[in-house]
């Protein structure tokens, strides 16, 4: 990279300023000469009320905005901003009255300003390095001045280095939180899709249904000029969710691993009015402790109670099962373990210590016994460990 140090005033650099508030992010500057966002660059973020308010009390306070990185590009005449665009775009969204500040308590938007306060953000120095290097230097050096401020996330790094045609694409789809099919993804996607994270689960999904890493498989789509296959994928594994459990989406299915469970689980028949109601009484089940489980539990044939962290008999109910038990043994000169009771070695008439018992569902939770004294047996550890589910 060879940096050159270079001055410019904020009325400069905001010269034909443009902020697409569809995409949430700012595109030109310095006259139609900079591109604001580059798409390796992350979304705008820091439109929340309190880092671009920021930004503008910086300048009113006449504090340095700190350095400024523009990339050269020769071949187009233009520069690109390296490191500065979120505060950059915070600038210009003021100035154009996309928010207001409050200055002495009042609400003030750029064109309320006292004539002065508008000239020091408008005459406000920028100090910017501008940088020319391959694309690799580029990108390397975008990563290094990223570490600082607010970090870049994995997806926002790999969008860095693998910038083109299919991640432009991609992140116009699942980056954009104006998308209109964005609310019904996000009731089963966790993320922020201005933070890349509902476009890093779409590539992960689709990435590992081939066996690939997500940076494998940018790498190999890069250039192509559609996104039709990650489409296809992720409408595929929403549609499927959706088939399967027909309520209204539960809190609890926000976030889990969907692809990983389509794969698994796609090409099994299910009953749907049957899936709903068994997660109505699965919910409804005090001795469930894990509601996220229920969806995988229901998938697999209701086969994997673990999936559920059912809950465990409470201590004072043991010590109460224990001791009717132990009461009942020693009257009938028979072992409080009842399976050893019926055996015929040493073991038969043994009192066991509650220490070295266990507590067990006489009826199986899975074959619907609750979890209360009624249907309580203490049983010795070693029969319990080998009675299982039956």
């Amino acid at each position: 990279m060879k940096p050159v140090l270079e001055h410019y005033t904020v009325e400069q650099v905001l010269e034909g300023f443009v902020f697409n508030e569809l995409e949430g992010k700012g595109l030109y500057g310095l006259d139609g000469r900079l591109v604001i966002q580059p798409e390796y660059q992350r979304h705008y973020i820091y439109g929340d009320g309190r880092r671009d308010v920021a930004v503008i009390d910086s300048l009113l306070k006449s504090y340095p905005l700190g350095l400024i990185y523009f990339n050269v590009d020769r071949e187009n005449d233009r520069l690109e901003v390296l490191d500065g665009q979120q505060r950059i775009t915070s600038v210009g969204r003021f100035v154009t009255g996309k928010f207001a500040i409050k200055v002495a308590g009042k609400e003030q938007v750029f064109s309320s300003l006292p004539k002065d306060d508008q000239q020091k953000i408008l005459g406000s120095e920028l100090t910017v390095y501008e940088c020319e290097g391959t694309e690799t230097e580029i990108k390397e050096w975008f990563q290094t001045i990223n570490i600082a401020g607010v970090p870049l996330n994995k997806q926002e790094l790999l969008n860095a280095i693998y910038s083109g045609s299919f991640v432009t694409k991609a992140k116009a789809e699942y980056s954009n939180s104006n998308n209109a099919h964005m609310q019904k993804w996000q009731a089963y996607v966790k993320g922020d899709p201005k933070r890349q994270e509902v476009l890093e689960e779409s590539l992960d999904w689709v990435a590992s249904s081939q066996g690939k890493s997500i940076d494998a498989y940018l790498a190999q789509h890069r250039h192509d000029t559609d996104i039709a296959g990650l489409q296809t994928y992720f409408t595929s594994v929403i549609d499927w969710i959706g088939s399967v459990f027909i309520r209204p989406p539960d809190k609890e299915m926000r976030g889990l691993e969907w692809g990983r469970l389509y794969e698994a689980y796609h090409s099994n028949s299910y009953k749907a009015a049957e899936i709903d109601k068994a997660v109505d009484e699965l919910r409804a089940d005090e001795a469930v402790k894990s509601a996220k489980g229920i969806y995988e539990y229901l998938l697999g044939g209701a086969t994997s109670p673990r999936l559920l962290n059912i809950r465990l008999f409470e201590d004072r109910t043991k010590r109460a099962g224990y001791e009717q038990q132990t009461q009942k043994a020693k009257a009938a000169g028979v072992s409080n373990c009842p399976l050893c009771a019926l055996g015929t070695d040493n073991n038969k008439t043994r009192i066991y210590k509650q220490n070295e018992m266990d507590a067990d569902h006489v009826t199986a939770w899975s074959k619907g016994g609750s979890t209360d004294l009624a249907n309580l047996t203490m049983l010795c550890q070693t029969h319990n460990r080998a009675k299982g589910n039956r």
